[in-house]
């Protein structure tokens, strides 16, 4: 309904008065102008009392048919309700409310009638009303409703009625801001951190995370206590929780910033469970996140409500591990599992890479030399190895590979699969492979990601590596005391560390080059590993037409790119490693359409930027010098769009936690 015009009378008399003014003057200067003036005058003076009387017919017709829809009795138990009740039109206006209405939700009494309903309720969609659970309300005396909405049989007016439960959703707030939250903090790295350190110097820096840790929990209402030596637990409030969230957790700024000349720097990795059931609940929770936080390579802060992770941090290169006592003990366990099985079957993820097939064939010629039978799951015909698996088949080791569906038939009870080069079940080559399996061991050296595979005899994870393709060659020295490779299987291992590495370029340690040199020793040519990196000249020329088409975006080189062909999988990584060779560029970001109306990415740093919280962002992962992610039925100018603003949250995020590091490996 449209405003009274009794409501608006000042101004109507006003202007009114002004045009018989003006007309009278007229009279003076021009009669002829006078009459004409005088006569339109007139006809919009009946105009607007036509008007007035139609409204105020059509508000008598509304309030005569709303009050023969109610009998005597009803309009009066409906006036003396002991809720607060208010009729409205179909377009929101208010018709008529009860006088506990204006009473408990408008104290100043307003005249809400012929006001909208949006002016009463804070929100909008008011009509959320009409749903059985209702609709809460904060109205403007801060006074908290729960709303029901019923609508007319006509559909031309619609009924609330207002219950008041201030007091109840104030105590269930205050509740839900009470419950504990479990955090579990750990020193990363506590003994190779320690082996840096004199043992006065040992203490020192231990007191400063204590008083720090201290500082930190201290501003909240909770406790702290130490369970280790380099493992923390506390217990705060959820209201706490919350700001620290807020925060981004600032805590592992301070604790970096504890920086000693020529040491190694300290840094901690927090592990929150929050929204449990009990503190049981709460505290494996907390440890779950923990593992989450060492399986990224620490210096971050994981917080796990229900089965959702959110992480914080992570902005630090992780610190490679000296010591290989745990490659030893996994050999040892993958040993006793291969000789107890029946069969052994490799997998590595979709699209296999030098890095998965190389690490594959690696792993099957060790379990055939040990005498059992063992196969590589793959799908040859989107497999990005393709060189390499070419080059085996025409030296006689065709039979390596088999497509995961004619596998499936070859499982038993004892059947191992041994996972490489992935540890997320949807980026396995046959999921439904996986499934079928009774026991399972992955390696991988991915920064650990959400939905990894949980069921593993065998969870052999190091972050710090290089390549799947290291970590076998490191397996293979302790599976057995006699030589379990042959100069092709050390080639395929290699050119799997070259890939991961840029040719011992990223992301390379003093173990990388040890397993570089066994594999040296056992023959591997690196003239014929060099070969499989040859492009074609039609390959070639769009990887050059990729990093022509990059722009520079906080840092970042970023090329985007239409459908380019079979190969445009494998040429975007090459452009995306060419495009690292820019001046003043701290990553590199290749976008293309795939054929499925999708976008992939391909990402990549040297080492001072982490790609894998970029990309994690957009759905995918990887780790900190090279990731991933596919953004399906999404334009490519639109993906565009969503990785430079994720570019910007992150140096924001990178700014903020190493002022003084931007554009240095940290």
């Amino acid at each position: 309904m449209r405003k009274k015009p009794w409501l608006l009378r000042p101004v109507f008399l006003v202007m009114l008065l002004f045009c018989l003014g003006v007309t009278a003057a007229t009279f003076f200067l021009n009669p002829v102008v006078f009459y004409v003036e005088f006569s339109a005058l007139l006809l919009i003076l009946a105009y607007v009392f036509w008007q007035s009387r139609a409204t105020a017919r059509n508000l008598q017709r509304l309030l005569t048919r709303m009050a023969e829809s109610l009998s005597p009795v009803n309009q009066n138990a409906l006036a003396q309700f002991p809720l607060p009740v208010l009729l409205t039109s179909g377009e929101g206006e208010i018709l008529w409310h009860n006088e506990r209405m204006e009473k408990m939700m408008t104290p100043d009494r307003h005249p809400w009638v012929g006001r909208q309903i949006s002016e009463l309720f804070s929100r909008a969609n008011w009509w959320e009303a009409c749903q059985p659970a209702g609709m809460d309300i904060i109205c403007p005396n801060k006074r908290r409703f729960t709303v029901f909405g019923l609508r007319g049989n006509e559909g031309g007016t619609y009924t609330f009625y207002c219950v008041e439960n201030t007091e109840l959703k104030n105590k269930a707030e205050e509740y839900d801001l009470t419950r504990p939250s479990v955090l579990v903090i750990a020193i990363d790295n506590y003994d190779d951190l320690m082996q840096s350190y004199r043992e006065s110097e040992k203490s020192h820096l231990l007191v400063q995370i204590d008083q720090i840790l201290e500082e930190f929990i201290g501003e909240t209402n909770g406790f702290l206590r130490k369970t280790e030596g380099h493992k923390y637990i506390a217990v705060i409030e959820e209201r706490h929780m919350r700001k620290i969230m807020e925060g981004k957790f600032s805590v592992l700024d301070r604790i970096r910033n504890i920086v000693e000349t020529g040491k190694v720097p300290a840094t901690i990795s927090i592990g929150v469970g929050r929204s449990g059931a009990t503190f049981a609940e709460n505290e494996k929770q907390a440890c779950q996140a923990l593992d989450m936080c060492l399986g990224r390579g620490g210096d971050q802060a994981a917080v796990k409500t229900g089965g959702d992770f959110q992480f914080f941090g992570g902005v630090s290169r992780g610190i490679e591990k000296k010591t290989k006592v745990k490659t030893r003990i996994v050999a040892a366990a993958l040993h006793d599992l291969i000789l107890a099985s029946d069969n052994v079957m490799i997998m590595g993820h979709r699209f296999g890479d030098l890095d998965s097939a190389g690490s594959s064939v690696g792993l099957v010629r060790c379990c055939r030399e040990l005498g059992k039978p063992a196969i590589i799951a793959t799908d040859l015909n989107k497999n990005l190895a393709a060189p390499l698996i070419q080059r085996l088949t025409d030296h006689g080791f065709g039979d390596y590979f088999e497509h995961p569906d004619q596998l499936l038939a070859n499982i038993t009870r004892k059947t191992l699969l041994i996972v490489v080069d992935t540890h997320i079940a949807k980026m396995l080559e046959s999921e439904e492979l996986y499934r079928r399996c009774p026991t399972v061991a992955v390696i991988d050296h991915h920064r650990k990601m959400v939905g990894h595979i949980d069921n593993a005899v065998i969870f052999y994870h190091e972050p710090y590596a290089s390549s799947a393709s290291e970590m076998v060659a490191e397996l293979v020295q302790y599976l057995s005391e006699q030589t379990l490779l042959g100069r092709y299987e050390a080639e395929a291992l290699l050119a799997g560390i070259m890939l991961d590495t840029k040719n011992f370029v990223l992301k390379t340690g003093v173990r990388t080059f040890e397993a570089a040199a066994y594999l040296r020793r056992l023959g591997a040519d690196t003239v014929e590993v060099k070969k499989l990196f040859a492009n074609s000249m039609d390959s070639y020329q769009k990887r050059a037409k990729l990093v022509a088409s990059a722009q520079i975006h906080h840092r970042c080189a970023v090329a985007a790119s239409p459908y380019l062909g079979d190969d445009t999988r494998l040429i975007a990584p090459q452009a995306a490693d060419e495009m690292l060779g820019i001046v003043d560029v701290d990553a590199s970001f290749v976008l293309y359409e795939t054929p499925d109306g999708g976008v992939s990415i391909s990402a990549r740093s040297m080492g001072a930027f982490n790609v894998q919280v970029i990309m994690e962002q957009l759905g995918g992962g990887g780790h900190l010098t090279m990731a991933g992610a596919q953004l399906p039925d999404i334009p490519l100018e639109d993906a565009k769009r969503k990785l430079v603003q994720a570019l910007e949250a992150y140096q924001q995020a990178r700014a903020k936690a190493l002022p003084e590091t931007i554009g240095q490996p940290s």
